[in-house]
């Protein structure tokens, strides 16, 4: 039988042990100059799926259910988001990530795998735009 060579233990307490090859560095932490924090930021950062009130209006945002030439998959459409191309890809992006399905930009249409008008209808409203639920 093979003797097993004995514990170390790294503690920085004097009562317990042996003494710890890290305890004499103890007195040198205090002494660090501690890192600056950051300069607040002067504005937060702006979300990109969230509604333009310049470019939406008054117009309401659709959301409807679809079927038809989709093999007979459900597919939830949304219509009348009046913002420009990267705020489309931002609210596309963000939907696909809560809903956790796939989804499809077509035109000026936002195209969501899956019946989730509900969930898409209290996140838009959320974000700030005017969404009513289209259709039966």
């Amino acid at each position: 039988m093979t003797k097993k060579p004995p514990k170390v233990v790294y503690s920085t307490d004097l009562d317990d042990g042996p003494p710890s090859p890290f305890a004499a560095l103890g007195p040198l932490a205090s002494k660090q100059p501690q890192p600056a924090s950051p300069p607040p930021a002067a504005q937060p950062a702006k979300n990109p799926a969230a509604a333009v009130p310049a470019l939406q209006g008054n117009t309401p945002v659709r959301v409807g259910r679809e079927r038809k030439g989709r093999g007979g998959k459900t597919v939830s459409i949304i219509t009348g988001v009046m913002s420009r191309e990267t705020g489309r890809q931002a609210l596309l992006k963000l939907l696909k990530n809560k809903l956790g399905t796939g989804g499809a930009l077509e035109d000026d249409i936002i195209i969501i795998q899956g019946d989730h008008r509900e969930r898409i209808v209290e996140i838009l409203n959320e974000l700030g735009y005017k969404a009513k639920t289209a259709g039966g």
